[in-house]
């Protein structure tokens, strides 16, 4: 008797229970599939996230390590390039040759040693991404071998005479790496320097024609670049070089200038065997 009642109590509950439709049974499915979809979707956007950082991550790494050699690459240049210009300054007329001679030799070592582990480091790549790492060594090097090529000819070392010189050094499987025309004009400003210093010993060795030829060639080089600079879009380097090389003009002329007006009373002091001086021939003075 009890478990009949207790089987008419449980067909009354199941009775009484809410009955779910079948639109709501379908909707719940829907639900739990499109739940498993989008989890399954979130760990596969996670999972591509991981490797696209991972990627950029590499990247910058490696971006990294390379401008570091650059500029190591770049510092060797500057250094020997230096070197270069300070062995042509130890130019006179009983040395030349051989001062010459070894600044050509110091210079090709520049160029096949150092600046070809620069171009291996570039070629083949968004070199101008690093221009401000290896600039400073590529103005050095302009300015060196202008510097040998005026001391050698008399005569301006172009842009196309340079890069010719760095076709042997480049890969031929690809585009070969060129000196930009802002590397090389702002490595020319630069020479107009080592030139002033060049004139005045020059004079204080009585080489007064000599002197007389830098100061028309940088003459020359400071009124082509007056036309170049105001039309130059990253022309603050430059317009700074320019300030420079006008000084450097004028210490020059100014040179030139006392020499020829005063050059009389001591030109003879500085080289020249003529007694045309003041003091020569003088007694002493205790």
């Amino acid at each position: 008797m009890l478990s009949c009642s207790s089987a008419f109590q449980r067909v009354a509950f199941m009775l009484m229970a809410p009955k779910l439709k079948p639109q709501r049974l379908h909707q719940l499915a829907e639900t739990g599939t499109e739940q498993l979809v989008k989890k399954a979707r979130t760990m596969t956007t996670e999972s591509s996230m991981k490797d696209a950082f991972s990627t950029y991550a590499d990247y910058l790494n490696n971006f990294n390590e390379k401008r570091e050699r650059v500029v190591k690459a770049s510092r060797d240049i500057t250094m020997n390039s230096k070197k270069v210009i300070f062995q042509v300054h130890r130019l006179s007329k009983d040395n030349k040759d051989e001062v010459l001679e070894k600044a050509g030799k110091d210079l090709e070592a520049v160029r096949d040693q150092h600046f070809a582990r620069l171009m291996r480091e570039l070629q083949g790549t968004d070199f101008w991404k690093l221009r401000r790492a290896y600039s400073p060594g590529v103005q050095e090097y302009v300015e060196a071998a202008t510097f040998y090529k005026f001391c050698l000819s008399g005569t301006l070392c172009t842009l196309d005479d340079i890069n010719a010189t760095l076709v042997p050094l480049s890969d031929p499987s690809l585009e070969p790496l060129q000196i930009n025309i802002l590397d090389y004009i702002l490595g020319l400003a630069d020479l107009t320097g080592e030139l002033m210093r060049m004139a005045i010993g020059r004079i204080s060795d009585g080489e007064i024609e000599f002197a007389q030829r830098i100061c028309q060639f940088v003459r020359q080089i400071h009124r082509e670049l007056m036309l170049v600079v105001p039309k130059m879009d990253d022309s603050y380097d430059m317009k700074s070089k320019m300030e420079v090389m006008l000084q450097s003009v004028i210490k020059i002329e100014n040179a030139c200038f006392s020499v020829h007006v005063r050059g009389s009373e001591y030109i003879p002091l500085l080289g020249d065997d003529a007694p045309t001086s003041y003091l020569l021939g003088a007694a002493d003075v205790e």
